[in-house]
């Protein structure tokens, strides 16, 4: 069962916590997240798997900054979140994936416990010119049936960042 954004509002601060919280991001069924000015990419063209591939940041300046398609750009939320009791999930919204921007690529499910900003997966078909602080994708909540384990996994947990992939760290068990 999906929460209902009134639900979502019920539980801020007791079950859900995100930080900062603003009534307007509320949604029917999920609430909107904003887009950090600080965005990460990857310096090579080809990636390993098994290695620390270099990033480099910069920042979206208030006047926007335009997009390249075909190259993949690490952002981050706004807004810290966590919970124990429900199933996070995000999705990119309606509009801005209707502009061929894709935020989320491939990892939206997240899992119980997890706390922290959530990195991004942004990339577009065509250039779009982005900004700062945009309500650019929408976290809703699924309850949960039965025993469960919550996330404690430290590769991505309490991030303070836009975090790269750390799949590499699996190679090295």
């Amino acid at each position: 069962m999906i929460l209902s954004g009134k639900e979502i509002k019920n539980k801020i601060g007791k079950e859900i916590f995100i930080e900062p919280f603003s009534e307007k991001q509320v949604n029917p069924n999920s609430y909107n997240l904003r887009l950090h000015n600080e965005l990460l990419v990857y310096e090579n063209k080809t990636l390993d798997m098994k290695s620390d591939n270099k990033t480099k940041n910069f920042f979206i300046p208030p006047e926007g900054l335009v997009l390249e398609p075909g190259k993949l750009y690490l952002g981050r939320t706004v807004e810290y979140t966590k919970t124990n009791q429900y199933v996070p999930m995000l999705e990119g919204r309606s509009s801005i994936g209707r502009l061929g921007l894709f935020i989320h690529v491939t990892a939206g499910f997240g899992d119980i416990g997890f706390s922290g900003y959530w990195t991004l997966e942004i990339f577009c078909v065509q250039p779009v010119k982005i900004y700062p602080d945009v309500e650019i994708c929408q976290i809703y909540y699924h309850s949960i049936e039965g025993d469960y384990d919550k996330y404690s996994s430290g590769k991505y947990q309490n991030n303070r960042g836009i975090q790269k992939s750390l799949i590499y760290e699996e190679f090295e068990k």
